[in-house]
């Protein structure tokens, strides 16, 4: 007969194992609103500073925050009707410049170099939301809005799909397709997985991403679609739209994070230390000490 299990030792391990359960958000802390007066943000990126640059795509302006010392200025304006943004390996912010469904690469004196603005002779959609992987390969979504800016009234191309532009290469290729509007996109810190949202299938896909750069083992990840997206060091995955929702590596719901915002486009981490979650929320930007940290640096 075996002897049974005291049950003070139990309660220990029934202790010992939730404290391994670390909360996300540092402190029980609070989203803090950083500025407001905005028409519409998005696209936030940061850079090795920890500084954050962001959209205002109805305004057309491309803006920083300044992780120092917690304001907010003009980067450049006009911006290409600017969208999404990300820090490429160099330094330089690359923007998805919906006015003529172009992608730029800025430099800090905010020179423009456009890298790429159709695919096959046909106009792009309208690039939307960017990840840079380890060699400096580009992935971007292209789905379709409709823009009141623009002349023509309907897309060129046939399908909304996802594209990678090699290092050292002017041409994309599409990498993955079967979306209804693919929106935000993410990789993990390896280089192995990418994570790609159909908001108009409210889906979103994880992908193996092969050493060529090319996409491979399709897998649904969650029944939700998302706006913008982030990663952070444990290797979840933070979705956009009514707040902010946190998905662990498996696909479990682990944290929501309500913000007092009509919508929450786009979400990234800043900060000297990469602890700081940069939320853009329609009309406003906030931030949100947390206890883990980003993965971009």
């Amino acid at each position: 007969m075996r002897s049974p299990i005291p049950f003070a030792f139990l309660i220990l391990l029934f202790v010992s194992c939730n404290s391994l359960k670390k909360p996300i958000i540092s402190n029980s802390a609070t989203p803090i609103l950083v500025q407001d007066g905005y028409a519409f943000t998005e696209g936030p990126a940061s850079d090795k500073e920890g500084n954050v640059y962001f959209t205002d795509q109805p305004n057309n302006s491309i803006l920083k925050w300044d992780a120092k010392t917690n304001t907010v200025s003009t980067f450049m304006k006009p911006a290409g009707r600017a969208n999404g943004l990300y820090v490429d390996n160099q330094g330089n912010l690359l923007a998805a410049a919906d006015e003529k469904n172009e992608l730029w690469q800025i430099d800090m004196d905010k020179k423009v170099r456009i890298l790429l603005h159709h695919f096959e002779n046909k106009k792009l959609n309208g690039p939307n939301d960017i990840w840079v992987d380890k060699k400096g390969g580009i992935y971007f979504t292209d789905p379709y809005y409709q823009r009141p800016y623009w002349e023509r009234k309907e897309a060129e191309l046939d399908a909304q799909l996802v594209y990678y532009i090699a290092p050292n290469s002017t041409e994309a290729k599409v990498v993955a397709d079967n979306f209804e509007r693919p929106n935000g996109i993410i990789g993990t810190a390896d280089g192995k997985t990418l994570y790609i949202s159909d908001i108009g299938d409210k889906k979103t896909y994880s992908y193996t991403i092969a050493n060529d750069g090319s996409l491979t083992n399709r897998k649904l990840f969650t029944n939700m679609g998302s706006d913008g997206m982030t990663i952070d060091n444990k290797g979840n995955v933070y979705l956009t739209g009514e707040g902010v929702t946190v998905f662990n590596a498996q696909g479990k719901q682990i944290e929501h994070i309500p913000i007092a915002a009509d919508w929450t486009a786009n979400v990234t981490f800043g900060g000297a230390e990469q602890n700081i979650l940069f939320i853009t929320a329609s009309k406003a930007i906030y931030t949100l000490t947390m206890s883990v940290n980003g993965v971009r640096w």
